[in-house]
Order: structure tokens, then C-alpha cells, then sequence
């Protein structure tokens, strides 16, 4: 059905439109057009969706080839096909596809701004990776997120709430939180207990992903990231490393989930190859336009460089 509507994108645009790509031709056509393919095929074939399909060609005749496939329902390209960008558009399409997400969630990742808060965690050359080959999940730092979007928890961002109360949140919607970390997460246990030297330490959360085979230990904090917050998820990796993996796995991950995060004190608390890295989390979606030219200039700079 996507192919015979891409093809029907095609028939209006090069035969009615004569390869214009502006729509000038106006309703007049699509509605003649509209009554000849119902007549002859049925129900589907309405003005407003021939538009659909013209735009849907419009947005994909740069990128189609001969052995292109669309992978994906008619009802997610209705919301790809309208991403003007099209390295970004990409990056939706084969993020959707190889994670089967609903059109929910393809719009949920649309509206957080998933393309941008990777990208802005990244470096120019991932950044083109990115786009061509979606998310790929091969060091720590691939996980990060600028910010970890948290709207679906329901707190709200002036309300006083503890790091228990967070926790919470987070458990009653762990589905929705397992999203938005990312690929391969399996969640294990919460207030995970362990003992070292006669005293009981606590992680909040503690994670596996299957896909870089490894534990990842989250902590949570309502203030501004301290040195000591830093020095404690250290000991928790360093204790993971030592006492509870196994050969065959990677090393463990630390992730501090904190409302504002000093990245000037991290590098100087940790050591340079330490396994241990702070994000910030945000309580509701993130303004997609500042985050879009904030995306443009840090790619600018990249290019006077």
C-alpha cells in the first residue's frame, strides 16, 4: 500500500505537476483525480490524501532507489514524511523500524527531540552516523542523552519532591522509562543492596543492556551534582567490577540522573578513564527549535575547526 501510494505521489507530480514541486496546480485536479481512482478502486483515494501521497513522494524521491523498501506503516510515514530535515527524518525512520516502535512512540521520540539530545552528545563524525545508520550502542558513551527526558513521570518541575519520590516515578513507569534510556536495557532491581566491609550500600536503580553486555548503575539526585555523589558511584563501579560481573562481560557503567550537572567538576573529580558519567534529566520535552539551533551551531563550530 506505502509503495503504490509513493507511486501515486509520483504520478501527481511529474504528470499533473509536470515535476514542479509546488503545489500550484490547485484543488481542482487532486479532486478530478480523487474521482476517477475511486470510481475505479474504491474507498482511500480522498483529496486530502492524495495530498498525503504527493507530499510523501516529494519527501522521498531524493533518497529512492530501485531496491528501497518501506518498512514502516502508512500512518508513520504520515509523521516522517512532515520532518523537513532529512538526515533527521532518516534517523527516525531507521530508529523506528529496528525498534518497532508504535506510532506513539515514534511520536513521543519525535516531540522529546531523540535526534537532537544524541546528537548533542556527540561528536561530528557520530553525529553523520547517526543519521545513516541510526542508534548503535557500541562504547558507555553512546547511552547519553543531553537531557534524559522524564515528562511521562507526571512531576512537576516547581513541585518539591525527594529522591524517593523520583524513584517512584520512575518504577510506576518503568516501561516508559526503559524507553527513553534506550536500546537493551533490562531492568534488574531497585535500593539494590550490597556489603562491603561490614557497611550496606544502596544503588537506586541497577540496569543490564544485553547489548553492550554490562551493568549500569543509576543514582538519583534532586540538587546540583557533588564531588561526593561522584566519589560514591565510583565505589559502586568498582564494586560491580570486582565482585559481580563476570569475565565475559564489560565493565560496569555509573550514571548520575541529577537535576544540574557541573561538567567542570566531573573531569576533575574522575580520573580520565573512569566508567562513571552525569546527565541531566528533564521533567518535561525540551523546546524542539532551541534545541535544533543549538544542534546548527555546535555543527558550525565543528567546521571552523
Amino acid at each position: 500500500m506505502v509503495h503504490t501510494y509513493f507511486e501515486i505521489g509520483r504520478m501527481i507530480v511529474e504528470q499533473e505537476q509536470h515535476g514542479s514541486k509546488k503545489a500550484g496546480y490547485g484543488k481542482r485536479v487532486l479532486k478530478n483525480l480523487s474521482g476517477q481512482l475511486t470510481e475505479k478502486f474504491g474507498k482511500g483515494f480522498s483529496v486530502d490524501n492524495l495530498e498525503n501521497m504527493r507530499l510523501f513522494f516529494l519527501a522521498y524521491s531524493i533518497s529512492e532507489t530501485p531496491s528501497r523498501k518501506f518498512a514502516l506503516s502508512w500512518s508513520h510515514y504520515l509523521v516522517l514524511m512532515r520532518i523537513a530535515d532529512a538526515n533527521e527524518r532518516g534517523f527516525y525512520e531507521i530508529e523506528t523500524a529496528a525498534n518497532n516502535w508504535s506510532l506513539r512512540q515514534l511520536k513521543r521520540q519525535y516531540h522529546s527531540s531523540l535526534y537532537e539530545r544524541l546528537a548533542l552528545s556527540r561528536n561530528k563524525e557520530e553525529v553523520m552516523r547517526l543519521t545513516k545508520h541510526g542508534q548503535k550502542l557500541e562504547k558507555p558513551e553512546d547511552l547519553l542523552k543531553s537531557p534524559l527526558t522524564l515528562e511521562f513521570l507526571g512531576l512537576e518541575e516547581q513541585t518539591a519532591y525527594s529522591e524517593s519520590d523520583l524513584e517512584n516515578a520512575i518504577i510506576s513507569k518503568i516501561q516508559h522509562f526503559l524507553l527513553e534510556l534506550g536500546k537493551g536495557f533490562l531492568f534488574e532491581a531497585r535500593q539494590k543492596r550490597f556489603t562491603f566491609v561490614e557497611r550496606h550500600y544502596f544503588v537506586d536503580l541497577v540496569f543490564y543492556n544485553r547489548l553492550l553486555q554490562c551493568y549500569v548503575l543509576i543514582d538519583l539526585k534532586t540538587d546540583e551534582l557533588d564531588h561526593g555523589d561522584l566519589g560514591q558511584m565510583q565505589m559502586y563501579v568498582n564494586y560491580y567490577d570486582r565482585h559481580v560481573k563476570v569475565d565475559f562481560e564489560k565493565p560496569t557503567i555509573g550514571m548520575l540522573l541529577c537535576k544540574k550537572r557541573n561538567q567542570a567538576l566531573v573531569e576533575l573529580t574522575l580520573p580520565e578513564n573512569a566508567n562513571v558519567y552525569a546527565s541531566e534529566y528533564s521533567l518535561y520535552l525540551p523546546n524542539k527549535q532551541l534545541l535544533q539551533r543549538k544542534l546548527t551551531e555546535w555543527l558550525l563550530e565543528f567546521d571552523e575547526y
